[in-house]
């Protein structure tokens, strides 16, 4: 079934790694101090760098990458940094090892979801498309079923301009989901195949005032907006599998989730596959899992992860732990970071280190920025302070409450006063066990 797109006559997310464009290194492999939005880390920033020229030249097949540190020390950033680097067709999938335990289904189908999620297969084909400058785009918001605290798209209207035509569509709320997701705003030069609502984003426009360092940039289609054009697009291995298991058709990528999903299936997907690239319709992309909190995962989870790896299909596997010596789940066995020992000695190991203070200081600068909150000379150094005597991601945390009391004082910009008053109504987790301690007597217990 075709999306659906009606012709007639600014939603703004902040996550907490938005910031980050790449690893900030130079030709030669070595970190900057600050760069690509990345402070410090400089040693596991340029051992990524190297990850990212394997992972491209094909010679990081069957290996895994662990990258280990106490919390906060900007692991998940250095993943998301190597994704920037690897590019947008590259699949990068983040999950906390925690998911694979669904109640929906069996913890190594879960895993298999996530590493085929991670494994792209990029398709050439001649469609009917929607291509042209993204020159308008707003959203129609409603406040979400299921979290009513929080709002997702109805609905939006996109203006579309080439350099000869313009036309303003409305879109359904799966496809301006989709223009969330890929952080697509006015300036970008999209595509859009009409029959599956499948986007592309091209690049951004050379007549953009603003577009980020290093952001590639693309001449505005000249002709009618609406035309037919080879369509080069990247689909996952899972959306195949998905597509293929409710018998829709492998363009059918919209339809309800499907919960675990047969063996054959993903065996007559593989072979698809490889006839689509013998035929040179389709080339395989290896992308990246990251598995966060991996100290979760269990001995049969390793197990099983330490076999798929040796697959000519596996993606790049990437873990993070902030574990020291830990028993492996499901076993007496301490092992380094709680992961068995035959699966580290194939890991390549990066590690990280507690940031110093005027890493700190610039981090919740970068934090701010990309926040669009003003901080005074006073509440940096506050807040600073908050980060090198507590943590780091309690200090990042107090932005925003801190810049809403500012509001409440008719000012754009954080003073002391703000950092203060959010400072003594959030806790950190050191007050917060303090506070366990005192009142224990009158907490319930298990």
């Amino acid at each position: 079934m075709a999306i659906e797109i009606k012709e007639i006559q600014k939603f703004e997310r902040i996550g907490a790694h938005s910031h980050i464009k790449g690893l900030g290194l130079d030709e030669n492999l070595r970190a900057l101090d600050v760069a690509d939005g990345l402070v410090g880390q400089k040693k596991a920033r340029e051992a990524a760098g190297v990850i990212v020229k394997m992972i491209k030249s094909g010679k990081m097949a069957g290996k895994g990458i662990l990258i280990a540190g106490p919390p906060g020390t900007g692991k998940t950033a250095i993943a998301v940094a190597i994704s920037k680097e690897l590019g947008k067709d590259i699949p990068f999938v983040q999950v906390s090892a925690s998911e694979f335990y669904s109640a929906e289904m069996k913890k190594t189908e879960a895993l298999i979801q996530a590493m085929r999620k991670a494994i792209g297969v990029r398709i050439k084909e001649r469609r009917i498309v929607l291509e042209g400058e993204v020159v308008g785009l707003d959203y129609n918001m409603v406040p979400n079923p299921y979290n009513p605290t929080q709002k997702i798209p109805e609905s939006a209207t996109l203006t579309l301009a080439t350099k000869d035509e313009r036309r303003t569509f409305t879109v359904s709320g799966r496809l301006a989901l989709q223009f969330l997701y890929q952080g697509i705003e006015v300036g970008d030069v999209i595509m859009i195949d009409k029959e599956t609502g499948r986007i592309v984003k091209l690049g951004k426009s050379e007549k953009a005032k603003k577009y980020d360092i290093g952001e590639e940039t693309v001449e505005v289609p000249s002709g009618r907006i609406e035309k037919e054009k080879e369509f080069t697009y990247v689909v996952t291995l899972h959306d195949l599998d998905e597509a293929n298991a409710r018998r829709g058709g492998i363009f059918s990528l919209f339809e309800p989730v499907s919960k675990e999903i047969d063996s054959e299936v993903r065996e007559a997907v593989d072979e698809q596959v490889k006839r689509w690239v013998e035929e040179g319709r389709a080339e395989l992309i290896p992308g990246v899992l990251f598995i966060d909190e991996t100290h979760l995962m269990d001995i049969e989870l390793f197990a099983f992860m330490n076999r798929a790896m040796e697959s000519e299909m596996a993606p790049i596997i990437i873990l993070a732990s902030n574990r020291g010596f830990a028993k492996i789940r499901g076993t007496d066995i301490v092992s380094p970071h709680g992961i068995p020992l035959d699966l580290l000695d194939r890991l390549l190991i990066i590690t990280t280190e507690p940031y110093s203070r005027e890493e700190i200081r610039k981090i919740i600068e970068i934090r701010a920025e990309e926040s669009k909150i003003k901080l005074s000379e006073s509440a940096l150094e506050m807040l600073t302070d908050l980060g090198e005597k507590n943590s780091l991601r309690y200090a990042v945390q107090l932005l925003a409450p801190a810049y809403e009391f500012a509001k409440l004082r008719n000012s754009d910009k954080v003073e002391v006063e703000d950092v203060k008053r959010a400072s003594e109504l959030f806790v950190d987790v050191s007050q917060s066990s303090s506070y366990l301690k005192r009142w224990e007597e009158k907490m319930l217990a298990q």
